[in-house]
């Protein structure tokens, strides 16, 4: 399920997701906006609050026991050994594992240099943080720790975080996962199920995966508050993006937990 909310990096995007080899691809867009003859497409509202919980709860009830990914335009999965492997085999894996989802970071991408490429998207020098990430417990209404449960942070929405409102910091994403019978997606991007948002088992760790995602810096660099105030992304703790699932490793972005 890809939410394209506009026609940037809609190709890659969706080639991406073919490379990996998913098995469908449906691409959830306004009905203005091209997309190619070999995608299906479904034309949708995806500008809204409500609208990925909408479209995630839909295709989750219609396709019961298929495992699913949502990701938007200008984003890219990557996962452990995702260059010889394709998503199917790290999902058989996960399966024998007793997992029905997988854990996931949103590591935002952005140009070096925004005179170029004023919206912040430049596939072809993508910059990443390899530092200021953390993660805190996650609590219920009582403040007591969810068990296996973490909220966490970093990237762009981090460092300009006095641009970005407080619910919309977290970069922890649940994006691959199994619909089952009565899962539903909340407001928040969590589920109903709580061991579908936790990072691994009770007994030793889970792959994870990360999303690499342009989508912040081009929305930091769209909106009318913060582009004037931003005069670039890079930082000394930038690192060039190699476009490989090692760096991400390296960097402790994502692990391949029992998977060899």
């Amino acid at each position: 399920m890809v939410l394209l909310e506009d026609a940037v990096e809609v190709d890659s995007t969706l080639a991406h997701l073919a490379e990996r080899g998913f098995a469908r691809i449906i691409a959830f867009c306004a009905a203005e906006l091209v997309v190619p003859d070999d995608v299906d497409r479904v034309d949708h509202e995806v500008l809204t609050d409500t609208s990925l919980p909408e479209i995630v709860n839909a295709v989750a009830q219609a396709a019961p026991g298929i495992w699913l990914h949502y990701c938007y335009n200008a984003e890219f999965l990557f996962y452990p050994f995702c260059e010889t492997r394709s998503v199917g085999e790290m999902i058989a894996f996960s399966v024998e594992e007793r997992r029905d989802s997988i854990f996931s970071y949103v590591i935002d991408l952005y140009a070096r240099d925004l005179d170029a490429a004023p919206l912040g998207v430049n596939r072809d020098d993508a910059w990443l943080d390899r530092t200021g990430y953390y993660a805190l417990a996650r609590t219920d209404q009582t403040g007591a720790a969810l068990d296996r449960q973490i909220e966490v942070f970093g990237g762009l929405r981090w460092r300009f975080e006095e641009q970005v409102p407080y619910w919309r910091r977290r970069i922890d994403r649940v994006s691959l996962f199994r619909a089952v019978p009565g899962l539903q997606m909340l407001p928040d991007r969590r589920f109903n199920l709580p061991e579908f948002d936790t990072y691994s088992c009770p007994w030793h760790n889970n792959i994870t995966a990360a999303i690499c995602s342009f989508r912040t810096a081009k929305a930091l660099k769209r909106n009318p508050s913060s582009r004037n105030q931003i005069d670039q992304f890079h930082w000394r703790n930038a690192a060039p993006f190699s476009w490989q699932s090692q760096q991400l490793c390296d960097l402790g972005l994502m692990e391949p937990g029992q998977w060899f």
